[in-house]
């Protein structure tokens, strides 16, 4: 069999691989804090008997887009984002330490700060925050969570803990199928001595969607060249089999 068959069979697949990327971003460009994929294609050859003068494209996920979105102002007390390059550190569903952008905070039923999916956020001693029943809660520029405690006679804000906000590396964290970024020996990181965070505010996507729909689109046109190059395949097969059998 023509190896033309093979790359073309292995382009459209790879094609489908591209387009689950774009659309999980495009997807995604309304929710907090999500950083979009970047996807590319690699020469790969195709190995076999004689000599390996076909190629075929292997669709992959290079790394991940992390700059920062638009921080859009919400007046909630709980909503924050943070300046600069920094992450929020969270507890992951393994239980290992994991980052995240998104500050959508709130609390839950066991009075832990946890993100908008549930996911306890850490404090600066690498455990996560409990928060006491308060009249308020305020969230400094450093972090620092304060509350004025239940009661008539609480006038003085009390500082119950610190969010734990950690810098990563490019070349030793990643992000994970669950969205979360973790480091590469899963150690957890120290905390961010010059962290920034801004209350009231939420981060958005950095998911251009034009962007996305013009790649899903000529990914779309790529598919269908692939399938076109199968077709050929086979008339071409179905040509040589005949004068075979005139032969």
């Amino acid at each position: 069999m023509d190896k033309v068959l093979y790359v073309a069979m292995t382009g459209a697949r790879e094609n489908m691989n591209a387009q689950q990327i774009r659309a999980n971003n495009l997807a995604n460009v309304t929710t907090t804090g999500f950083k979009q994929d970047f996807e590319q294609a690699r020469a790969m050859r195709v190995l076999g008997e004689g000599y390996t003068s076909r190629v075929y494209s292997m669709a992959e996920t290079p790394g991940t887009n992390r700059a920062t979105g638009t921080l859009q102002e919400t007046g909630r007390d709980l909503d924050v984002s943070v300046v600069g390059n920094g992450w929020i550190a969270v507890q992951g569903p393994d239980g290992n330490e994991a980052y995240t952008r998104a500050g959508e905070l709130q609390i839950n039923a066991a009075n832990q700060l946890v993100t908008g999916s549930g996911l306890p956020v850490m404090g600066a001693g690498g455990i996560p925050i409990v928060i006491p029943p308060a009249q308020k809660i305020e969230i400094a520029n450093d972090g620092a969570i304060s509350i004025r405690p239940m009661g008539d006679n609480a006038v003085e804000l009390a500082l119950v803990d610190v969010i734990k906000v950690v810098e990563l590396d490019p070349a030793t964290s990643f992000k994970g199928p669950d969205g979360l970024m973790r480091t590469d020996d899963r150690v957890p990181l120290p905390p961010l001595l010059n962290a920034s965070v801004r209350s009231g505010y939420l981060e958005t996507s950095n998911v251009n969607a034009v962007e996305e729909l013009t790649a899903i689109i000529g990914l779309s046109r790529q598919y269908e060249i692939q399938v076109k190059m199968m077709k050929t395949a086979e008339e071409n097969s179905s040509a040589a089999a005949r004068i075979l059998q005139l032969s």
